[in-house]
């Protein structure tokens, strides 16, 4: 990891906003203010009265298991689906009411670096990372060449913007993809299971990667993941989901300590005991067939 691109960043790029490099005290006002969310799918109802805060500053890991939720709480927190009931304020903004103007210009301070990366692969490295500072801003094209290259040496991708998205390695992808996230310095960043996919080793260094993001740009960060190990080493709090309800958010050493059997569960990879009534599912296979 190239520390000096990341100090560089620090004293010398004016467009990063100071939130601290650890989670504000009291007396701060949320980055992020989730109240009473409800979610449904048909007549199914997938969250059930989520209240979820996140601080400037905190890396927030949201943590379940398959069906809990999290990935429905993320798509909401994108603004990708509207709540039911209840409210998703970002930076301030309710973004379900907001006008169009202000949601958009919310956009341009958020950053997301999707699980499978969601590079273009028509594109060369360097053109996937510099797209939003095309699409979104009136920068000349030698300093939106400038930036997007700083942003891949910060990620450690220095000298391979010319490449095409085939030519990375699956953890490359995934810098990659975090380098075109950062681009335009934002507030708030989003990861969809950063460390899937990848080697020990290459998720480890991803996750030191995310702690040198927080504290060199200063920016608060949300990571959905079920790899326990990588959310132990970055979160400065975790929210537990499961079947659409807050079982905890506390400090990793709370989760640990937590005497909640279904977290506990999550912990020690103990499977749900589940019952199969022989007789019954015979009788609508047989129904079925007939």
């Amino acid at each position: 990891m190239p520390g000096s691109t990341l100090q560089h960043m620090t004293n010398h790029e004016s467009q990063i906003k100071n939130h601290g490099s650890a989670p504000a005290g009291a007396g701060a006002e949320p980055i992020i203010d989730v109240h009473g969310l409800e979610a449904y799918y048909g007549r199914r109802r997938i969250l059930h009265g989520i209240d979820f805060q996140v601080m400037p500053g905190e890396i927030r890991v949201i943590m379940g298991g398959s069906g809990s939720g999290k990935s429905t709480l993320l798509r909401h927190l994108l603004g990708l689906q509207r709540p039911v009931r209840g409210s998703v304020k970002l930076l301030g903004v309710d973004i379900a009411r907001a006008p169009t103007r202000e949601v958009l210009a919310l956009r341009r301070q958020l950053g997301v670096s999707f699980q499978g990366g969601a590079l273009f692969t028509s594109m060369t490295v360097g053109d996937n990372v510099a797209l939003p500072l095309r699409e979104h801003t009136e920068l000349d094209e030698n300093t939106i060449r400038i930036m997007s290259r700083l942003k891949l040496e910060v990620v450690n991708l220095g000298g391979f913007q010319d490449l095409m998205p085939s030519q990375l390695s699956g953890g490359m992808v995934k810098r990659a993809a975090l380098a075109r996230a950062i681009v335009m310095d934002p507030k708030l960043l989003f990861f969809d299971e950063p460390s899937a996919g990848l080697d020990p080793v290459v998720s480890a260094e991803l996750d030191e990667l995310i702690l040198q993001l927080r504290d060199a740009m200063r920016m608060s960060i949300v990571v959905v993941t079920h790899e326990l190990e990588s959310a132990f080493k970055i979160a400065d709090s975790i929210t537990v989901l499961d079947q659409g309800n807050v079982l905890l958010t506390g400090s990793v050493d709370e989760v640990k300590a937590s005497d909640n059997q279904r977290i506990q569960d999550l912990l020690n990879r103990r499977p749900r005991e589940v019952e199969v009534d022989v007789d019954d599912y015979l009788r609508r296979l047989t129904e079925e067939q007939a």
